[in-house]
């Protein structure tokens, strides 16, 4: 699990392609030195494991589902900064809300602008995911927790601080671009319950 306060971002240095798995190595941030292999880490909100490290690099490698549910080729990851995350310890302060790095779709950039000294972000996202995103709710952009400050029935729209716009590669978002989504656990797990349950969601509209 994760709280969705990036740590840090990085850049891939290199990739590699087997069949349905891609491999990639990224830098290491010189704070991460608690590192041991088969430690979940979430880059930009994905949950990868710990391969193996050194003192300047990590690898991961991401599985089919994966590059099925984001998208990621090659060519696409070439570039770019990708937020990273530990997974919580249990302890920790948890400042953002419960993210457990299993992303449920990728979203699109509608409008990335500052207005009056506040960055606003607005994404469109998938119709699956609409039961589960509203207005004062919590949701993942790229592993980043943010609180919806306004919704509509494709879009919804974030403000960033100027610490989030520091700590994480969403500053760097512009029209078109993609981004992975997650939404809140809670109302992932409650919307499940509801589909298995459908004569109590029939005695809750009646």
């Amino acid at each position: 699990m994760f709280s969705g306060i990036v740590e840090a971002t990085t850049r891939i240095n290199s990739l590699s392609q087997t069949g349905s798995i891609l491999q990639i190595r990224v830098q290491k941030p010189a704070d991460f030195d608690d590192l041991k292999t088969g430690d979940s880490i979430a880059f930009n909100g994905v949950c990868l494991t710990v391969e193996e490290f050194t003192d300047s690099e990590i690898q991961f490698a991401l599985a089919a589902e994966t590059l099925k549910v984001t998208g990621w080729t090659t060519d696409s990851m070439q570039s770019g900064l990708f937020n990273l995350e530990r997974s919580l310890r249990v302890g920790d302060r948890v400042h953002g809300h419960m993210v457990a790095g299993h992303v449920d779709a990728m979203g699109a950039v509608v409008r990335s602008e500052e207005v009056d000294g506040s960055w606003f972000l607005e994404v469109k996202y998938p119709e699956v995911l609409r039961p589960m995103i509203w207005k004062k709710g919590s949701v993942t952009i790229n592993g980043v927790s943010l609180t919806v400050n306004e919704i509509t029935p494709e879009t919804c729209e974030v403000c960033l601080i100027p610490e989030t716009l520091k700590r994480t590669n969403l500053g760097e978002l512009k029209p078109g671009d993609g981004v992975t989504l997650e939404a809140d656990t809670m109302a992932r797990a409650l919307r499940r319950f509801l589909e298995t349950n459908p004569d109590l969601l029939g005695q809750l509209k009646s």
